[in-house]
């Protein structure tokens, strides 16, 4: 039973190769801040991101800024995470607790990662364009039904 369990484990971590090759319309990902981008705990796949090796890590804990006044300026719970093979530099500070932190900046640096070394083909990079696509599609909906409203209105008002 047990056996069964890590085996079933041990194929779910298994990665794709991956590609060595820099995309110029992945770097838009990298370039920019880490916001809100855990599709992990909305979606029901699981994203196949790379294994960070922790030899490969390079942690720091900082000081955060912000606000929050002395409890923010008096611990250092901002963590900084730096790949050392590539130089993706990761700075997390979305909570007080430095454990979250150090969590959340390992699945950024994951991201980043992905993003890095596929490019285009990143599942984030789709998920990203799929997202944009969706709230496209949303605000051409919502346009057409205020124009749809206006014109029902100037025909009211005709006849």
């Amino acid at each position: 039973m047990v056996s069964s369990i890590l085996y079933s484990f041990s194929q779910s971590l298994r990665t794709h190769p991956i590609c060595i090759q820099r995309w110029n319309s992945a770097k838009r990902f990298l370039d920019t801040q880490h916001t809100t981008f855990f599709p992990i705990a909305k979606k029901k796949g699981f994203l196949e991101l790379p294994i960070v090796p922790e030899d490969d890590l390079d942690e720091q804990f900082v000081r955060g800024h912000g606000p929050g006044g002395q409890a923010t300026n008096k611990t250092s719970n901002c963590v900084v995470l730096k790949h050392v093979p590539s130089g993706i530099v990761v700075k997390c500070h979305q909570t007080r607790s430095l454990d979250q932190n150090r969590k959340i900046a390992r699945t950024i640096l994951q991201e980043k990662l992905d993003v890095y070394y596929k490019g285009i083909n990143s599942e984030i990079v789709k998920q990203k364009e799929e997202q944009q696509w969706k709230k496209r599609e949303k605000k051409k909906k919502a346009k057409d039904n205020l124009e749809r409203k206006r014109q029902f209105k100037e025909l009211l008002k005709e006849s």
